[in-house]
């Protein structure tokens, strides 16, 4: 997402401390984050998008948001560009989610152009390509990958815009939280278009109702821990199934998820508030290759990666 100008209003270090107190869940947080890295390559500055390798343990993929290239850029957890993948024949209209996955026993990353700040777009979609050999990546070469196949995403009742996408390999399936309106509302597709070609309609899966929303003295600021903090920006699924994230410009919110429950039963929960990430407009989070660490960075010049702990969780 981007900000306008106008709402760009610069925030003091101290009032920024007494908006994430003020926002602070009174329960006990899960975890407190700790940071990572700090990323500084120059040409990542606008991260809205996270999802750890499934072919290395110390890989993250992200990219920029809308207008950006469409380019892929690998990270080490240590901050450090590894290389990048340009994807072929497509533009980066407006690129918001990334999610990787295994599929048929071969790695993929799918990203979400499905920014729509206007609520008027008829071309979103999902785009899916096999994730690179890490061997071959380079800070210096960089790779391209055509689109393996893509989705499209079409809603029952209208466009909407979306910053929160994640992906169930094992239910072959897409789950996405729309952003701006009244309730989060969580939709799914098929992570493959049917054999017969026909473009499926995203179903309604559950309205979330548990998310944190500004306080009276948070609205008062138009800023994205301000009144936008509780507009959803991201979202993971863990390889494991036992738990999916969601990301808020102000918390970090756990969903688990029992053996044999459905997500729309999950999601029907008050999630569990991790402890507040403090980033100034956080657009990206992921589960670590084990599921016991979250990723979550921010959508800004040499962003922070911070890194959470998560409880064990029951597995499938």
């Amino acid at each position: 997402m981007r900000i306008s100008q106008s709402a760009r209003v610069p925030v003091s270090r101290l009032a920024l401390a007494i908006l994430l107190l003020l926002g602070a869940c009174k329960d006990k947080p899960l975890a407190a984050p700790e940071q990572a890295a700090q990323i500084v390559d120059p040409a990542a500055t606008e991260l809205s998008g996270l999802a750890a390798s499934h072919r290395a343990n110390d890989l993250l993929w992200t990219h920029n948001d809308s207008g950006g290239q469409p380019v892929l850029y690998a990270l080490g957890t240590d901050g450090r560009l590894r290389g990048t993948i340009r994807l072929i024949g497509v533009k980066n209209i407006d690129w918001e989610d990334l999610a990787s996955f295994e599929l048929d026993g071969q790695p993929w990353l799918l990203i979400a152009d499905t920014g729509d700040n206007n609520g008027n777009r008829k071309n979103c979609s999902l785009l899916v390509i096999a994730e690179p050999d890490p061997s071959k990546l380079s800070p210096a070469q960089e790779l391209t990958a055509p689109i393996a196949w893509r989705v499209p995403v079409v809603y029952p009742d209208g466009s909407h815009d979306c910053e929160a996408v994640a992906v169930d390999a094992h239910e072959e399936a897409v789950y996405l939280i729309t952003k701006r309106t009244q309730s989060p509302t969580l939709y799914s597709l098929p992570l493959r278009v049917p054999a017969n070609g026909k473009t499926p309609v995203a179903e309604l899966v559950v309205h979330l109702t548990g998310i944190p929303q500004p306080n009276s003295r948070q609205k008062i600021l138009p800023t994205p821990t301000g009144r936008y903090r509780g507009q959803v920006t991201a979202m993971d699924i863990a390889s494991d199934r036992g738990a999916a994230v969601v990301l808020t410009y102000g918390d970090v919110l756990l969903y688990p998820r029992a053996p044999g429950e459905s997500w729309a039963a999950a999601f029907s929960r008050s999630p569990e508030i991790l402890a507040p990430h403090g980033l100034p407009q956080a657009e990206a989070v992921c589960f670590s290759p084990d599921n016991g660490l979250l990723y979550v960075t921010s959508e800004r010049k040499s962003p922070r990666l911070l890194r959470y702990k998560v409880p064990v969780r029951a597995k499938e």
